[in-house]
């Protein structure tokens, strides 16, 4: 069900591919510049339609030269070490992306580690967010029927794949 993966997110073929998207919706750097690029400038237009996203919230667009039909753009949250509610826009930001690759009967979803390049979220707190937000939605809903947590780098897939097998164990 949710599976840890060390590659390029915009390569992927899947039902939805979520950005880690800044409030603008406009690109950026990391992840989000990277799908921008990928999906082409048709995604920038569709996302200058949608005027901006709120920390916590999620909007989704096509995803026109991606392999994946649908963009959800989830805005995570800055990190300020904790005392922000952090954790509760991380989860929400989570939980409203997996809410719209359901209403749009997605049965195959990757995120990337949300809030966690330059938005400085621990990675392995919001790896543990992310796992028990996507878990506790999976109980309740029948889809996505596969999740793919995607990293970068070798040393974030390392943490998230321990973390999904400290989660199966317990």
């Amino acid at each position: 069900m949710i599976e840890a993966v060390k590659g390029d997110i915009t390569r992927l073929h899947v039902d939805v591919i979520v950005n880690a998207a800044n409030s603008s919706l406009l690109g950026g750097g990391g992840v989000d510049g990277a799908i921008h690029r990928a999906a082409g400038p048709e995604l920038l237009v569709a996302c200058r339609k949608l005027i901006g996203c709120k920390t916590g919230d999620a909007k989704i667009t096509e995803g026109f030269n991606l392999h994946a039909k649908y963009v959800i753009h989830a805005v995570g949250p800055v990190w300020y070490g904790g005392a922000k509610q952090e954790d509760e826009f991380l989860k929400r930001a989570y939980k409203n992306s997996l809410e719209l690759a359901y209403a749009h009967g997605c049965e195959t979803i990757a995120f990337p580690c949300i809030s966690t390049g330059v938005y400085g979220f621990p990675l392995e707190r919001a790896e543990r967010i992310a796992i028990t937000t996507i878990r506790d939605f999976i109980k309740i809903k029948p889809l996505p029927k596969k999740v793919f947590l995607v990293c970068f780098s070798e040393a974030d897939f390392l943490v998230v794949r321990d973390l999904l097998n400290q989660a199966e164990t317990a």
